[in-house]
């Protein structure tokens, strides 16, 4: 084996494309020492600063002052005294079963890995580190229904862009909104322009929609119509109060312009021509046409975890918001399906010391090499690994397998430092017994480098033996006096903790997994089911 530098694996990375995956840990700011903090002097104009009217020889105020608030202070009042504190009403939490699944390329990647380095890495580590982006989960979407069987709340998909919305008020609001073109398409016709001088007109605060004079006969309906249209979220007070008038000559022609035009909306798609005279009439054509075709009602639908994160009901926002917090303070639900796809491509699960779950190759198994034959380099190694405790890989092979020094004026010596050397078969070999005494589980190798050895099962207790039956004859239907006794105790069901078949617990080991351990990321706690 070489004496070149292990490489570490790093879990994150493999969710990255190929293009990513270097290495970004550069201090920049390493060099940067910063401004020192000017002196504060005793006075711009030199000398000594008079004493504050505050402090010992100052002179007193006549009186106290209020002091004003700032102009354009718009902080709220000060609470008086032992009043309480207004109450904010929590949103009740949406009827909806949602969770948040592994992405499955993503675990497909990291059996592999493990698969290929041969270590056990903390289930629960792996899991927070799906959390961290939402490029490495899904997010499921499931209906609740009540005794009769109906949706307490409906989910509604679009098939236009597969996004997801909790009515079919809000699923049309955007389909208008985002794909009006596919369905409709806008006709102006030149119209007389609106009679009368107008020097100023309306224009909303919020989208720069120009609504007309507020004198116009048209100026409610399309107050109303926009609030409807866009801003049906907010009051119609608070939307009202974010209307200004403006009196820019250009903005006043650009309205008359417009109102030169009649709009009319050709129908498409549709084995008849159609026209309609509003966005109304759109709306209603639309819900009665393309509704049923581009809108269904579903039960359950997953999505990826960037589309989840950009959907646009405001409801649903906060139920994948709520859910990812949850987790985030402990993964079980990630967990648990995180394990089951982790069985799917062949990984084992076992304990340390009862408590932290991790996964791995093989299952422990204890190596008995009194009742086993193994060959010298197994036994050198277990003999090295029960010796040294917490060892690691490369101390082993520094250890049992040193490289051979390079002799001055050899080929090897003169090689660049680029090609790495050849390794000694006595390294190989050992590389070998190491990679089977891992696969068979013997040796557990563990995210941060440590080599613990299986522990040995302990012992089944005995199995008590059951007291003989008495049965009772024919001739004798009534028992005896003897047979009248208490009738034998049961016998003790075996406990499963300690049976043979359980795997063997490694000791215990740093959670300092170099690979997992990263800023930000919680502990999981040592209850983990």
């Amino acid at each position: 084996m070489s004496n070149a530098p292990e490489p570490e694996i790093d879990l994150e990375k493999l969710f990255l494309p190929a293009w990513a995956q270097d290495s970004s840990q550069v201090n920049r700011y390493a060099d940067f020492a910063g401004e020192e903090r000017a002196e504060r002097r005793s006075d711009d104009r030199g000398g000594r600063r008079p004493p504050r009217r505050d402090q010992p020889g100052g002179s007193k105020p006549r009186g106290a002052r209020p002091v004003a608030p700032a102009r354009g202070d718009r902080r709220p009042a000060a609470r008086p005294p032992g009043q309480p504190a207004p109450k904010q009403e929590a949103v009740p939490p949406l009827p909806l079963a949602v969770s948040i699944l592994p992405e499955e390329k993503g675990v497909e990647s990291l059996a592999r890995q493990i698969r290929v380095t041969g270590r056990a890495y903390p289930l629960f580590d792996i899991a927070q580190l799906i959390l961290q982006k939402p490029e490495r989960q899904q997010v499921r979407f499931d209906v609740k229904k009540n005794a009769e069987g109906k949706p307490l709340q409906p989910l509604f998909l679009c098939a236009l862009d597969d996004t997801l919305w909790l009515s079919e008020d809000e699923a049309v609001q955007h389909i208008l909104s985002r794909h009006f073109q596919t369905f409709y398409q806008v006709e102006r016709t030149a119209t007389d322009p609106p009679r009368g001088t107008y020097t100023f007109v309306a224009q909303c605060g919020l989208s720069g929609k120009i609504l007309g004079p507020p004198n116009y006969h048209d100026y409610q309906t399309q107050l109303h119509k926009l609030h409807t249209e866009r801003f049906a979220h907010m009051p119609f007070e608070a939307f009202k109060a974010r209307v200004k008038i403006v009196r820019d000559e250009a903005v006043v022609k650009q309205w008359i312009e417009d109102h030169s035009f009649k709009t009319e909306y050709n129908c498409l798609n549709v084995p008849e021509p159609r026209k309609c005279g509003s966005r109304e009439e759109v709306a209603k054509h639309f819900r009665e046409v393309h509704l049923p075709n581009i809108v269904k009602s579903v039960d359950t639908h997953t999505l990826s975890g960037v589309a989840a994160r950009q959907l646009r009901s405001p409801g649903l926002q906060r139920a994948v918001r709520t859910t990812w917090e949850d987790q985030r303070r402990f993964p079980l639900q990630v967990a648990t399906v995180l394990s089951q796809q982790f069985a799917g491509h062949g990984l084992q699960f076992f304990k340390v010391n009862r408590t932290v779950t991790h996964v791995w190759v093989a299952r422990p198994r204890f190596l008995d090499m009194e009742a086993t034959p193994v060959s010298e380099g197994v036994k050198r190694i277990v003999d090295f690994i029960n010796a040294h405790p917490k060892c690691t890989r490369r101390k082993l092979m520094e250890t049992l397998a040193p490289a051979p020094a390079a002799v001055e004026g050899t080929v090897a010596a003169t090689a660049p430092a680029a090609t790495a050397p050849e390794a000694a078969p006595e390294q190989t070999a050992l590389a070998s017994d190491l990679h089977w005494l891992i696969h068979e589980g013997h040796v557990i190798e563990f995210a941060n480098g440590i080599l613990e050895l299986a522990k040995r099962p302990l012992p089944r207790p005995p199995k008590p033996e059951k007291a003989p039956g008495r049965v009772l004859t024919p001739a004798s239907p009534t028992p005896s006096p003897a047979d009248s006794s208490e009738p034998p105790a049961a016998a003790p069901v075996e406990s499963a903790a300690q049976t043979p078949e359980e795997p063997a617990v490694a000791s215990p080991v740093e959670p300092a997994a170099e690979p997992l351990a990263e800023p930000g990321a919680t502990t999981p706690p040592k209850d983990e089911g």
